[in-house]
């Protein structure tokens, strides 16, 4: 067998892990005061839910003026670009949720939000962590795995 050059066997490498690598879960928020989710991209299609604002999706494709977008429970819809922001927020997926002065189970709760209310995210502490803003202002941790949109 003859053997590849060392420009064509690292081109081959490249192809083959950077078509295993995932690439990262973007999200995107409504920020009109509500939207429409549809089940085609064009506002003929069938109405399928209203939202309100602030609520988080994963954005999975975007054509033109609309954008494809997955739910908490990984229904799939389509929604007008226009509507939706690139600000993060999360909910809450717990009945109450603890907001923690750090990062740390053991550091005192600051406050508690109920199942849904949306939390601004402002930043990941790569641990498991995620730094939230409520709407009154009040700033602390909750973890990523008790939020949808992290």
């Amino acid at each position: 067998m003859k053997s590849l050059g060392s420009t064509r066997w690292v081109a081959l490498l490249v192809l083959l892990f950077g078509a295993s690598v995932g690439h990262a879960v973007e999200y995107v928020s409504v920020s009109e005061s509500n939207a429409i989710l549809y089940d085609a991209p064009s506002i003929k299609a069938k109405k399928l839910f209203v939202v309100n604002r602030y609520m988080p999706f994963e954005q999975i494709i975007t054509l033109d003026s609309w954008v494809k977008v997955r739910d908490r429970s990984g229904g799939l819809y389509w929604v007008e670009k226009r509507v939706l922001s690139n600000k993060r927020y999360v909910f809450a997926l717990l009945l109450l949720l603890d907001v923690r002065a750090e990062p740390d189970s053991g550091s005192p709760r600051l406050f508690q939000v109920r199942r849904q209310v949306a939390l601004e995210r402002i930043e990941s502490t790569g641990t498991g962590w995620i730094k939230v803003r409520h709407q009154d202002g009040n700033m602390g941790y909750v973890r990523s795995t008790e939020v949808w949109g992290g």
